[in-house]
């Protein structure tokens, strides 16, 4: 037994956020030719023959005539031409399909990479773009074009494909899987539907043969069922209903190594497959300051893949590698850890110390380890990047303390004797190595070994040692100095580690602080701005949303100068809720790299970071805490707007209570006289007397009549006092019955009925959906001409039964469709029709009270179409024995 439970806030305010955007749909296919494109085609022109404004933005036919068939109707967007290196390339114009602004677009091709010269590198960009615009769109793709699939599909395929898609586009799509068996596909390639012949038998002999093909399928359908999982899990979390949690975590390993992207996309793989949360754990020892250019390169590429793949990134700086990543997974209670392993074996020194890897597998408990073999290219004289680094008068130091350690032994060991004095010697190797590391540790128990063999041990002044037992000393000495050493080093390093994390530690608690206590939006700009800056020692910029654009509101030194770049890039973060600038996929010529301080409601603020040095804002090593600080950044705005709109929401609670009883009030207040009125005019009606004026009287007081009932209407759905009393219906009973009510209003026109009498019994409430066709073929009568029929159509939809009312009137207003259901809300011609503008918005109440969705769309050819969408939950099942 299920028990109900309260949907989730942060679902909820997803589905809120969808709201104002585009719907992505992808047709997701195994290989090339399995029929993609086909099937989007077919359902735009399904789409554009039930009345959506349906184009194609770009779609590539290759020459197949049936695809070009399926062009031919639809009206295609004119391509830009761009010129590169003297060729001219063409490309989709995103901004004629933003000024045309359809409904639906057709993009082609997912993948794909624009011609240099475009506005965004990548085609799913441009996409992005236009569902943030409010444009749905479908579009193509092939399963090897997936980021976190892409090492897969290369390790059997042998080909590297270097156009992906993030994972993240597909979070939010609906995925329709189009499935093909690849011995279907291979005839279709023999029989040259997808590529020319000779293509053809290269492609058999390759990519395409029967193997791949049968495990690119499994990928597909695999992929295709983690989506679906996923949906039915962001279902449950909407609705309220207790689901599916494993409760697994999954923790992943980077370092500087090669193939570091190969281990953060297996990690990405088993979290989908696990539908866990993905953890990306960098441990910083000490010899990460002496990483090589191409190691911070690698690093950073690592880094924003994981970034990118939706992964928590965590910085943690430690001296063990192993306590560290065991640390993380108590502290995060990780069930899964994924890390990579070279085949050449452990990179520490001294290096025969036990491997990482195994090390880990032996110490934890409860977690699940998996290994990603690397196979990472061996680089000769590797040793000395695990001597810590020191700078040389750390070593000239060290030769000094030496130096002056055996000139003060030298005058007195006639005062102590030989006997302490290789003790002695470790004075300055313990200080060089806890001041300068474990470099010049080393170079002080060298010299300090040389020291005292010249100097102390016979024969005197030569580095001749004579007798075991002087032998002994000496080379213990040395050894003893270096373990020394390396000791005091370790410690050294651990405490700036220990102290560098305390500091970070308290300028996030103070940062917190700060925060916490500012009142206002322009006070928490500031701080953000001023904290940021002493932490990362960058130069920073607050922009907040305005009428023309983005406006500097805070600034960590004097308001900076922002080029044209800049500001566009800063406009792109805002609206788009993504990094943009320096160091990012978007707008790289700008000087400031602008990262969103974004929540569940929006992106609140843009936050720019800017290099005195003009290398990249924010290093590699402080990418967490960099996110860390954008992170209480935007909570810290995301705080102040919430507290602003509640009390904004309590003054409309208070304005919208007293509205309510007002309404009300005059509602009931009215109803009294004008029954009475109406009665009086029936009265006189009979007598014959002046028949014109009484008729007037009448019709005019019914009208009163029914804005009144309206109006009450109206207050019950605001009030949620709308109970639907949901019973089985027939969809044709109840269309017939609201036409029958509505016979004076329709006398002398056309109303045209189409229903489906196959239509399911759907469980409504009677008087609510009676109420709100009518209300639909009332409207439809007000805005169309008298000599236009009306058309109510009542068929089986793609998801369940729709309702559908027609008219050839001016037609919804562009970009009208959703604002048209608001109270009191009036079309073009309202003046001439007298609507009150309540009838569709308790239309809309109506179908929401009984789980129902409403839509208006224009018609191409003139006219509006306002629709009911019944759910499939709401069919009744009719069993066999039912019947019987």
């Amino acid at each position: 037994m299920t028990e109900e439970t309260r949907p989730s806030p942060d679902a909820l305010l997803r589905e809120a956020e969808r709201e104002g955007r585009g719907t992505l749909k992808i047709f997701l296919g195994a290989a090339p030719g399995v029929g993609k494109t086909y099937e989007m085609l077919l359902e735009g022109a399904e789409k554009r023959k039930a009345g959506k404004d349906v184009v194609i933005g770009i779609v590539e036919t290759h020459g197949r005539k049936e695809t070009e068939a399926l062009v031919a109707p639809l009206p295609v967007v004119p391509r830009k031409e761009l010129v590169y290196k003297g060729q001219t390339l063409t490309e989709m114009d995103i901004d004629v399909v933003l000024e045309r602004r359809p409904q639906i677009v057709l993009v082609d091709e997912l993948a794909h990479t624009n011609a240099p010269g475009s506005r965004h590198p990548k085609r799913w960009q441009d996409i992005k773009e236009l569902l943030a615009a409010g444009i749905d769109v479908m579009t193509t793709v092939n399963i090897q074009h997936v980021e976190s699939l892409n090492d897969v599909v290369g390790s059997f395929t042998h080909v590297r494909v270097r156009e992906t898609v993030p994972d993240k586009v597909f979070e939010n799509a609906e995925i329709e899987l189009i499935d093909l068996p690849p011995e279907d596909l291979i005839v279709r390639l023999e029989a040259g539907k997808v590529y020319i012949p000779d293509q053809a038998r290269q492609a058999l002999d390759h990519f395409f043969s029967k193997g791949n093909l049968l495990a690119l399928r499994e990928l597909a359908l695999r992929h295709a069922a983690q989506y679906v999982d996923a949906r039915i899990k962001e279902h449950q979390s909407v609705t309220g209903r207790e689901g599916y949690g494993g409760g697994q975590r999954v923790l992943v390993a980077i370092s500087e190594a090669a193939g570091g992207e190969q281990v953060v996309r297996a990690a990405k793989r088993l979290a989908d497959a696990l539908k866990a949360p993905l953890i990306a754990l960098y441990v910083e020892t000490p010899s990460a300051a002496r990483l090589s250019d191409a190691e911070k390169t690698q690093l950073a590429r690592t880094l924003a893949l994981a970034s990118s793949l939706d992964a928590t990134l965590q910085s943690v700086p430690a001296t063990s590698v192993q306590e560290a990543i065991l640390a993380q997974c108590r502290e995060t209670r990780a069930t899964q850890l994924v890390i990579g392993s070279s085949r050449h074996g452990g990179r520490g020194f001294p290096p025969f110390r036990r491997s990482i890897v195994k090390d880990l597998i032996d110490r934890t408990s409860g977690v699940a380890v998996h290994v990603v073999p690397l196979a990472e290219e061996r680089r000769g004289g590797d040793w000395r990047r695990y001597l810590p680094a020191a700078p040389f008068t750390g070593d000239g130091v060290a030769l000094g303390a030496v130096g002056v350690t055996t000139l003060v032994l030298f005058f007195a060991q006639g005062w102590i004797g030989r006997g302490p004095i290789d003790m002695l010697y470790l004075v300055p190797v313990i200080a060089s190595a806890s001041l300068f590391g474990f470099r010049s540790g080393l170079v002080a128990a060298v010299a300090a070994g040389i020291a005292y063999n010249f100097f102390f041990l016979p024969p005197v002044y030569t580095f001749n040692i004579y007798g075991p037992a002087n032998v002994i000393t000496a080379i213990l000495l040395v050894i003893v100095a270096i373990i020394t050493g390396q000791l005091a080093a370790q410690a050294r390093a651990a405490a700036g580690l220990a102290m560098r994390s305390a500091r970070e530690n308290a300028s996030l608690a103070r940062f917190a602080t700060r925060l916490g206590a500012a009142s206002d939006t322009s006070e928490t700009a500031q701080i953000v701005c001023d904290e940021v800056r002493s932490i990362l020692v960058v130069q920073t910029t607050i922009l907040h949303g305005s009428e023309n654009g983005v406006k500097i509101t805070a600034s960590g030194q004097t308001k900076p100068e922002l080029s044209s770049v800049d500001r566009a890039a800063a406009e792109w973060a805002f609206e788009h809720g993504e990094a943009a600038g320096r160091g990012t996929n978007t707008l790289t010529a700008s000087d400031w790299q602008f990262r969103p301080l974004k929540t569940s409601l929006g992106t609140l603020a843009v936050l720019g970071l800017r290099s005195p040095s003009g290398r990249d804002a924010v290093p590699t090593k402080r990418a967490a805490l960099t996110e860390s600080l954008i992170d209480q950044a935007a909570l810290a705005h995301e705080r102040l707007k919430l507290e602003t709109d509640m009390r904004e929401m309590e003054v409309v609670r208070q304005r919208d209570s007293l509205r309510a009883a007002l309404l009300a009030s005059l509602s009931h207040d009215l109803r009294t006289p004008l029954t009475a009125v109406t009665a009086a005019a029936e009265a006189l009606s009979s007598s014959g007397e002046d028949a014109e004026l009484v008729e007037t009287v009448r019709s005019e007081a019914r009208r009163l009549n029914r804005f009144l009932s309206d109006l009450l209407d109206l207050t019950r759905i605001e009030e949620g006092a709308v109970t639907p009393d949901l019973q089985p219906i027939d969809l044709t009973d109840a269309i017939t019955s609201a036409i029958a009510d509505l016979a004076a209003l329709l006398e002398g026109r056309k109303v045209q009925t189409s229903i489906d009498p196959n239509l399911p019994l759907v469980r409504a409430d009677a008087v609510l959906l009676h109420h709100a066709i009518l209300n639909l073929i009332n409207n439809a009568v007000k805005y169309s001409p008298e000599e236009e029929p009306i058309e109510v159509v009542a068929r089986m939809g793609r998801r369940g039964p729709v309702i559908d009312v027609l008219d050839r009137g001016p037609g919804i207003p562009q970009g009208s469709e959703q604002r048209i259901f608001d109270r009191f809300a009036r079309g073009e011609t309202s003046d001439r029709t007298g609507g009150s503008g309540l009838g569709l918005a308790i239309v809309k109440g109506f179908s929401q009270a009984m789980g129902f969705s409403v839509e208006a769309a224009r018609r191409q050819r003139g006219g509006s179409r306002f629709t009911i969408r019944i759910p499939p939950e709401a069919i009744v099942q009719v069993s066999m024995e039912d019947i019987a």
